[in-house]
């Protein structure tokens, strides 16, 4: 499926691809110390006398398998969330849930043991929780499934099985609970922001103007119809097309100084992507 205007990467994700990347390198070939990579990964025990651990561990992956499949999903979900929250907003929310995670995995350690771990895929969950948030009825196909799924239906799952693999294997070596952590931070992410957001008015509606015009003789009232609503497409049949709508509505309801920098952002990639295409 394809959500973006390009299918090319986005600014941040291709940095972020490239960092984690580079230090995997750096590490099997130059900085090979353990004590560095344990200096680097978090552990909740020494994680407030080392609070670097609260990002680096993000940076580091046991291994290209392991790197090669973060990578992966973080350009799946990571290049359409960039494209709808602007790259300043993705880049503080991508280290938001990386940083919940490891927030979440120490406040669990006081009830239970929690071991060391390392990867990004805390933060990239959190960006599929961002995904199924904006686009949940988006049709996605998982090997080895025969059937498209839909993105809220896939976090879910993929939430769900964290949960159930943490507690009938806790030593497998996955950082099940960080992931989970990574994900619940990113749902409150969306909530205070649909919170925020809410006004205790109702939204304005389209109503019929009239416009009185005074001549020498009477005349009756002259009714300009409101301009026709435009259909909307469903956002799972082409998400890009129905954001276009949404942008669109709101210029046409509250005028175009009411567009924020993203949205200014994205409607720049649309026409620049629909002038590549002609």
């Amino acid at each position: 499926m394809n959500l973006s205007p390009s299918n090319r990467l986005t600014p941040w994700v291709g940095r972020l691809i490239i960092a984690n990347a580079v230090v995997l390198l750096l590490l099997m070939t130059v900085f090979t110390s353990p004590a560095l990579q344990q200096a680097l990964r978090f552990s909740p025990g020494e994680a407030l006398p080392r609070p670097w651990t609260f990002v680096s561990y993000m940076f580091v992956h046991a291994g290209l398998l392991h790197l090669v499949l973060n990578m992966f999903m973080l350009y799946v979900f990571g290049v359409p969330v960039e494209h709808r929250l602007g790259g300043r907003t993705f880049l503080v929310y991508y280290l938001y849930c990386g940083i919940g995670a490891a927030v979440f995995s120490l406040a669990l350690s006081g009830i239970m043991q929690v071991p060391p771990f390392i990867g990004a895929s805390g933060a990239i969950l959190g960006l599929g929780v961002a995904f199924a948030m904006l686009w949940p009825d988006a049709e996605m196909f998982v090997i080895p499934f025969p059937m498209p799924i839909k993105a809220r239906t896939l976090i879910l799952g993929l939430i769900g099985l964290d949960i159930l693999l943490s507690l009938v294997a806790p030593r497998d070596g996955v950082a099940h609970l960080a992931h989970v952590g990574g994900a619940a931070f990113g749902y409150l992410f969306f909530r205070v922001q649909a919170l925020s957001r809410r006004r205790p008015h109702s939204p304005p509606r389209a109503v019929e103007r009239v416009v009185m015009v005074q001549s020498g003789a009477a005349e009756p009232e002259r009714r300009t119809p409101a301009p026709p609503i435009r259909p909307r497409r469903r956002p799972d049949a082409d998400p890009v097309a129905a954001e276009v709508d949404r942008v669109l509505d709101k210029i046409s309801e509250q005028g175009i100084a009411s567009l924020t920098v993203a949205e200014r952002r994205f409607l720049d990639e649309v026409a620049r992507q629909k002038k590549q295409e002609r």
